[in-house]
């Protein structure tokens, strides 16, 4: 068994553990061009839960693997559930948790397609519920910059630097040959979720995959594992709070990265 994506506790190891906070990996099964497997969403998103997991007492959950991919329907093997789907799974999940005790849910997203999670913590936490999405834009800034990766978010949009390294750092067996010359740049993409990622690139990428490497596949979950500290606090604080920006109104949308980044 890879614990590593499917988790081996037991229900004492989860009653000892005690936080109170479930970690679950939300993922796709999309195609990633040539040289990354349709799976890669679910395997990033695995890794980062399974890199917090591994510095904070949470419930670390088995992933939901296939999302909203509709933008990559042009390639075989990309498999999708609608958005209604989605939202109905993530919220029947926290509910079962709450039932058997974890009053917390942190959603760990990898496919930036998976808008509609931005809407379940926000319809969560307006219930007075305890649910984050985890990472934001700004945790995977700062990981981009610890890790040396030198493509920007905006470029590194899919199957690039980013996700590139940290297949090569978890899971080097599955990239495929061929990502050293798979670049290919598509900054304009303001038309994405009308045309599909088939009007912005052939292969399927968008991103600098040539300039990945393991060692920063590694320094990029160890940042967002330091990330994630600040929320496992927010979240199980006595009393949560609201961030606020200077001017004292909230600034915090619980997207998880900006529209079309990462998809």
């Amino acid at each position: 068994m890879d614990v590593s994506l499917v988790p081996a506790d037991t229900s004492d190891d989860v009653r000892e553990r005690g936080s109170g906070v479930a970690v679950l990996p939300v993922g796709s099964f999309e195609q990633h061009g040539p040289h990354l497997p349709l799976a890669t969403d679910t395997l990033v998103a695995c890794a980062v839960a399974r890199a917090v997991a591994d510095a904070y007492p949470v419930h670390l959950l088995p992933p939901v693997t296939i999302g909203c991919s509709h933008e990559h329907a042009h390639w075989p093997g990309t498999v999708s559930i609608s958005s209604v789907t989605l939202h109905a799974v993530v919220r029947d999940i926290a509910d079962s948790l709450r039932r058997s005790g974890v009053e917390t849910l942190v959603v760990v997203n990898g496919h930036g397609g998976n808008y509609v999670l931005g809407n379940v913590v926000q319809e969560s936490s307006a219930r007075g519920e305890r649910m984050a999405l985890f990472p934001a834009a700004e945790d995977w800034e700062t990981a981009r910059r610890r890790a040396g990766v030198v493509t920007s978010l905006l470029t590194d949009m899919h199957a690039g630097e980013i996700e590139t390294s940290i297949l090569l750092h978890k899971h080097p067996e599955l990239v495929r040959p061929g990502y050293e010359a798979a670049d290919f740049v598509a900054d304009d993409r303001r038309h994405l979720l009308s045309l599909g990622m088939s009007a912005y690139t052939d292969s399927g990428v968008i991103g600098r995959p040539s300039l990945g490497s393991a060692e920063k596949g590694k320094e990029l979950l160890t940042s967002l594992a330091d990330s994630f500290g600040e929320y496992f606090a927010l979240l199980t604080a006595e009393t949560a709070k609201t961030p606020t920006t200077s001017d004292g109104s909230g600034d915090s949308d619980g997207s998880g990265g900006s529209d079309g980044e990462r998809v």
